[in-house]
Order: C-alpha cells, then structure tokens, then sequence
C-alpha cells in the first residue's frame, strides 16, 4: 500500500555526472544508494522528459518503499548539456553503456532497480540485460518492445500539435535551447524507416531479474501487446499489470495505482 501525503519528506540531493560528451544533471531522494537490502531505483525518462517532469513522483517512490531514487536527465535533456550530433538507432541499447554507466560509477551504485517510462522503458530492459548480476529488479512504464503502428500514429498527432507556438514554449520551460532538438529526436527516430524494425527481443531475453510491466488501458502510444511481449519474453519471472483508466503517463495519471503496485512488486520479487 502506498504511504499517505503526511509521511515525512524525503530531501533531494543534485549531483553532477561527467561523461566523455558532457556533464548530466542528476537528483537523488532519499538513501544510501549502496544498501544492499534496498537498491536504489534509478528512473529514466521518457523522449520528451526530464528529472523536473517526474514532478514529485520521484519523492513519493522514495517515501513509499524506503528506497533511494534516483532520476538523471540524459544528454541532451533538461539541465544535462547538449547531444553532440543526432541520436543513433542503437541510442535505446547505448543508454546502458553511456550515460547510465557513468552515473552509477560516479555516484557509486552497485546492486539497482531500473525503472523507465516509454522509452526509458526500453533503455531500463537494456540496462537489465546488460548487468544482469546488478540489476535487481526491472519496472517498465508505458515502454515500447518493438515499433508499433499506433505509437508512430500517436507520434504523428503530437507533432502536428507542437506546431503550436505555446506547446513549443513548455518544452523550452523544460529543455532550454535544447527543445528543438529533443522534439526531433523523437520524432524523426521513430518515424524513420531505418527504425521500422528496431524490437527488444534479444535484450528481454537477456534479463535475469524479476521484471514489472506497468501500463496504461488507454495508452495512446502503444497497445497492450507492448507489455505482453515484455513478459512473455523476459528470462525471468514477469508480471503484467495493466492500469485501468489510464493513458501513457500512469505515474501522474494513477499515482497511487503505480506506486501500489511497485511496493507490491519489490515485496515479492526484490
């Protein structure tokens, strides 16, 4: 059960990550991050987010379960410096390799759960599989497993409405002088035809941790076939909880709902 407003706050703590392309911003409530027991949670965002639009789930996580969390933006996102050039079709497997490696390096983080929303989603599967003796415990949100007719539909839709002056403007609130890129990113990765084809089988066979698929009934970016092929590939135990009444940002749609079911999931399985 998830705890209730009145538990205490958990303070947040920033921390700078330097990697060979630049330096990327990072928070961390709660802790320590080192507590074999209780591995850290560390959150990645989705194609348009950042740490500051995790809002206060971050913090409610870290009261909940006991667990330190930590949300980082990716190069490119939020407070992180700019990506040096346009994003690879290996970008969602390279996450492992780059930005995540160095934070748990630096921040000195063994054993962790690994927790992504959308595309993070995909990257928190391939961080899982590559790690497979540190990663505790896999959490999907609203992740893709392969290309879908419907999220490059959905995808289509919010780039027609980010041809609004005003929606450009909250993407700048977020991202800076960076927006621009961000939106392209998105959007021209997943509506390139070189990614047409682009899947998670082989990293989600490649998982050795229990694994916890979360996802919206009214998702606009991925059908339920996303997180069923999620937990009928995973090399591990896997479970599939769909959030009823709920589009592709569960953890603001259905907060309680989410963090329910992590507490639920870690109590069983971490």
């Amino acid at each position: 059960m998830a705890e209730s407003l009145s538990q205490p706050s958990v303070e947040a703590a920033e921390a700078w990550i330097t990697t060979p392309d630049g330096r990327l911003y990072a928070r961390q409530w709660g802790g320590p991050v080192n507590d074999a027991a209780r591995p850290p949670i560390v959150l990645l965002h989705d194609s348009l987010g950042c740490v500051e639009l995790w809002r206060d789930f971050p913090q409610r996580l870290a009261q909940s379960t006991g667990h330190a969390v930590i949300a980082y933006d990716r190069l490119g996102f939020g407070k992180s410096d700019a990506y040096p050039g346009q994003l690879g079709p290996d970008f969602i497997q390279q996450e492992a390799h780059g930005g995540f490696a160095a934070l748990t390096d630096q921040l000195g983080v063994d054993r962790f759960i690994v927790f992504g929303h959308s595309v993070g989603g995909g990257m928190a599967v391939s961080i899982a599989a590559a790690y497979p003796d540190r990663c505790a415990g896999l959490i999907t949100e609203s992740a893709q497993a392969f290309v879908e007719e419907q999220t490059r539909e959905g995808i289509r839709m919010a780039k027609a409405q980010f041809a609004a002056p005003d929606q450009m403007g909250r993407l700048e609130r977020y991202h800076g002088n960076k927006a621009q890129w961000v939106l392209d990113a998105w959007v021209n990765t997943w509506l390139s035809p070189a990614f047409a084809q682009w899947c998670l089988d082989d990293a989600l066979l490649a998982v050795r941790c229990p694994v916890l698929a979360l996802h919206g009934t009214e998702d606009e970016y991925g059908s339920s076939a996303q997180p069923e092929r999620i937990v009928t590939l995973a090399g591990a135990p896997a479970t599939l909880k769909l959030v009823q009444r709920c589009g592709h940002v569960p953890h603001r749609e259905q907060e309680t709902a989410v963090l329910d079911a992590v507490n639920a999931f870690l109590a069983a399985s971490v």
